[in-house]
């Protein structure tokens, strides 16, 4: 990371309006707790473009603000110049990293793609994060446990810490 610039991460899932904005909340809490609010620049966007424009959806809101995150993101889909603006472009299930790395125009960018579920520790029997649009509410907290576990993981490896 350069003193001159943020470290810039993109999360990704389908249409923008529950996993991504989710973990964009969560990790913003973790950076901003650790005092690193100054080095990390963090958004999220969807594979599709359904929902832009859109809020999150209500019920990852609603399964997110007890636990003091405010979801307030407007979704977004991922653009070609994500490729060059992000550092890391984490996709929340395979088939949206393969379709980032389908997207990317180089094998730099491809590099730049990774699985959230590589990031996982608390729950081994999950390697990515599951869509909870068509779940009940244990969808919706799950996802949040799963984002949780796996952003405090992300943050430490991207800070160079083992974990």
């Amino acid at each position: 990371m350069t003193q001159h610039r943020k470290y810039s991460i993109l999360f990704v899932c389908l249409g923008n309006i529950c996993r991504s904005p989710a973990a964009q909340a969560v990790l913003q809490r973790l950076v901003d707790e650790r005092g690193l609010t100054e080095r990390f620049y963090i958004d999220s966007a969807g594979i599709g473009s359904w929902h832009i424009g859109d809020l999150p959806d209500k019920r990852m809101r609603v399964h997110a603000r007890p636990r003091g995150y405010e979801l307030t993101h407007r979704a977004r889909q991922v653009k070609s110049g994500d490729f060059e603006d992000f550092d890391l472009i984490v996709g929340m299930d395979a088939a949206n990293v393969d379709d980032l790395r389908y997207l990317a125009a180089t094998i730099e960018q491809q590099d730049k793609v990774v699985m959230m579920g590589d990031y996982i520790r608390q729950y081994p029997n999950y390697d990515h994060v599951p869509d909870p649009y068509y779940e009940g509410s244990e969808g919706f907290e799950l996802v949040l446990d799963l984002l949780e576990d796996a952003c405090d993981n992300l943050l430490d490896r991207v800070l160079g810490f083992r974990y």
